[in-house]
């Protein structure tokens, strides 16, 4: 993925083009950082993109988490196409899903057979983790507090463990937000052993 980035007095505009996927946070991370000190909104136009996986949560938290450090406007409009449709298909506004608040969508008709399948599977990935949000964030903060850890640190924790696990990022989660009042035993070995590994591994 390509970002392009103007300044238009003290707006900045950012227009992502390409695949929306893994290595997308590093580069609009990047791109946030050097805007200069006295940008007053960011509107990113995302009608360059035309696929996004499951990465398109975190590019939007990357944003959010900006606008709210810096105590200011961000928008991310004119999504088309794949990306709209996932959007849409989760329940998330893609009039600005920063800002404005999910809505009911009704389902759209199926394409074809072979590409029914391959969206249906996409947008049950995006629910899924739509749906695990609030507990991804809850855990982030847990490993926030407990290790020190920088927002995207703990992202990086999370998502470390995951793959080490061979499990969900919301297994990953629910393992360090266990819910109160029960006998908990702690994550399973495997899990357990992931996040050992994941935060041992994370910069220092």
């Amino acid at each position: 993925m390509v970002i392009g980035a103007r300044m238009d007095g003290d707006r900045a505009l950012l227009t992502p083009c390409g695949m929306l996927g893994q290595g997308c946070v590093q580069a609009l991370a990047g791109k946030l950082a050097r805007l200069p000190a006295g940008t007053a909104r960011v509107d990113v136009d995302m009608s360059g993109v035309h696929f996004m996986d499951t990465a398109g949560l975190r590019f939007l938290d990357v944003l959010r988490d900006f606008g709210r450090r810096r105590s200011l406007p961000v928008t991310a409009t004119r999504w088309n196409g794949q990306p709209r449709r996932l959007l849409e298909s989760a329940g998330l506004d893609p009039a600005d899903p920063l800002n404005h608040p999910a809505r009911a969508v009704p389902p759209r008709p199926a394409p074809e057979a072979e590409q029914a399948r391959s969206l249906e599977s996409e947008i049950e990935q995006f629910r899924d983790a739509v749906a695990a949000r609030p507990l991804v964030d809850r855990a982030r903060g847990i490993l926030m507090a407990r290790y020190g850890c920088t927002s995207d640190e703990a992202w990086d924790v999370l998502r470390e463990a995951a793959r080490l696990a061979g499990s969900s990022l919301r297994e990953i989660a629910e393992a360090v937000t266990p819910d109160e009042g029960t006998d908990d035993s702690g994550p399973p070995d495997d899990i357990r052993e992931a996040l050992v590994r994941a935060l041992a591994g994370r910069p220092r």
